[in-house]
């Protein structure tokens, strides 16, 4: 079966049984080898205790050579004077030792006897002599017999466990994945107020399930800005179809009037203007929200920027008699996309023209803020926005005033297009207002000392 198709339970579980498989496996190696060499290192070194032994009573007492066997223990060994055997027990003849091999340098060696014995085997040469002794291995052999058995039996018995620990204490660890899994298969569109557990906010799935309620928070927000956004714009665009309805059916009812078709198209071109509007603002904020617009990088003289904008809605002043005053006693410049940032500029006059009252004052003023900024402020005299609205006046279909602006045309769409057009070029928009007292909308961009 393919990796994939397992679970993540399973997949934990199998890895952690194979890594101490391999792990209980190279200790038990170790051990056993470290067993077998202390072993037959305390074999060597007892094999050469005995023939230091026998060389000692050799040359102090040669006569005594025979006591070693039932006094000392002394069983298996044999002395040779020039490559003749001298004296050897009976034992290392019964055993055929004489034909084991013997390593001149001393070094202690195994050997398999005829009978099938195994003995461990050293050897003593001098000019004149030689002394044989052999330990039989049998002890060390059983020993390291039962260990190996031990181990043998030990080991997959270890992985057994490993693997039921493992599989138990996987699905203890992966519990709260389970959880956040049910939790969120349960989540729709009417529940993303719903929130999955964090039981542990600093451990990995506690981060996840953070990360995860951080996401459907803003899932939740987008959702409540998109419904609000299409109830405001259905509400947008009844009103001006109700209002073409009610005029072509009184106009059908007065149809004997010829002065009443003339004035039924105007007014019907009136909510076809708005609604045109209202559509391309639509349009305007919906590429905005998709990443289709792509401001431009260039150098914008803001000193000409504002005062085409300014010429462009004087007309609208004048017939209000208001005072639309344009001051840029310096060009100061900025980078950013002209369509835009203009785009931006005229819905602020224009916001600015609607609300203040007929005889008062509007200002457009270019600076340099501080460096690094450069600024454009629309100041008004009108009636000012209470401190209630001013953290949503740039929402989309947002009114401070719902009745006068659908009156005057408006949308409410103008102030979240242009703080839309600002920030898509890197600057912001700053509002300052004093309800009865006028408003004060500046524009901050990114400034450059070089000119178009």
């Amino acid at each position: 079966m393919s990796p994939g198709f397992l679970s993540v339970r399973t997949r934990l579980t199998l890895w952690h049984a194979a890594v101490l498989a391999l792990i209980v496996c190279a200790f038990s190696a170790s051990i056993f080898l470290f067993v077998r060499v202390k072993l037959f290192a305390d074999v060597d070194a007892q094999l050469d205790r005995q023939i230091l032994a026998i060389d000692r009573v050799y040359r102090e007492e040669p006569g005594e050579l025979r006591d070693l066997a039932p006094d000392w223990g002394l069983t298996l060994f044999e002395v040779s004077e020039h490559g003749k055997p001298l004296i050897a027990t009976e034992a290392w003849e019964r055993e055929g030792l004489a034909r084991a091999p013997r390593d001149d340098n001393s070094q202690p060696l195994s050997w398999v006897a005829p009978g099938g014995g195994r003995y461990r085997v050293q050897t003593l040469s001098t000019p004149s002599y030689s002394i044989a002794a052999a330990i039989d291995e049998a002890p060390v052999r059983r020993t390291l017999g039962v260990l190996g058995l031990i181990l043998a039996v030990g080991v997959p018995l270890a992985v057994a466990l490993a693997i039921s620990g493992g599989y138990f204490l996987a699905g203890r660890v992966l519990r709260p994945v389970g959880a956040i899994a049910d939790k969120a298969r349960r989540l729709t569109a009417e529940s993303l107020g719903e929130r999955l557990p964090v039981d542990n906010p600093r451990d990995e799935f506690g981060r996840l399930a953070t990360v995860i309620n951080d996401a459907l928070s803003r899932m939740q927000d987008s959702f409540e800005r998109l419904r609000r956004f299409t109830a405001d714009a259905s509400h947008e665009l009844r009103t001006p179809l109700t209002a073409m309805r009610s005029v072509g059916e009184v106009a059908v009812q007065r149809s004997l009037d010829r002065t009443v078709p003339r004035d039924t198209v105007g007014r019907m071109l009136e909510q076809v203007d708005r609604l045109t509007r209202l559509v391309d603002s639509l349009l305007m904020l919906t590429r905005a929200d998709s990443g289709a617009t792509r401001p431009a990088r260039e150098t914008i003289d803001l000193r000409v920027l504002t005062g085409e904008a300014v010429d462009e809605l004087r007309v609208l002043a004048d017939e209000k008699q208001q005072s639309l005053v344009h001051h840029a006693p310096v060009a100061v410049f900025a980078l950013g996309d002209a369509v835009l940032v203009r785009q931006a500029l005229v819905n602020l006059i224009h916001n600015a023209i609607k609300y203040t009252p007929a005889g008062g004052t509007i200002r457009v003023e270019v600076a340099t803020a501080r460096p690094g900024e450069a600024q454009i402020e629309v100041r008004d005299s009108g009636p000012g926005i209470a401190a209630e609205h001013q953290g949503r006046v740039f929402e989309r279909f947002y009114r401070v005033d719902p009745g006068r602006s659908r009156e005057s045309g408006g949308v409410g769409l103008g102030l979240a297009i242009a703080q839309w057009a600002i920030e898509a070029n890197g600057g912001r928009i700053e509002l300052e207002s004093e309800y009865g007292k006028g408003s004060s909308f500046r524009v901050l961009l990114p400034a450059t000392r070089t000119s178009p």
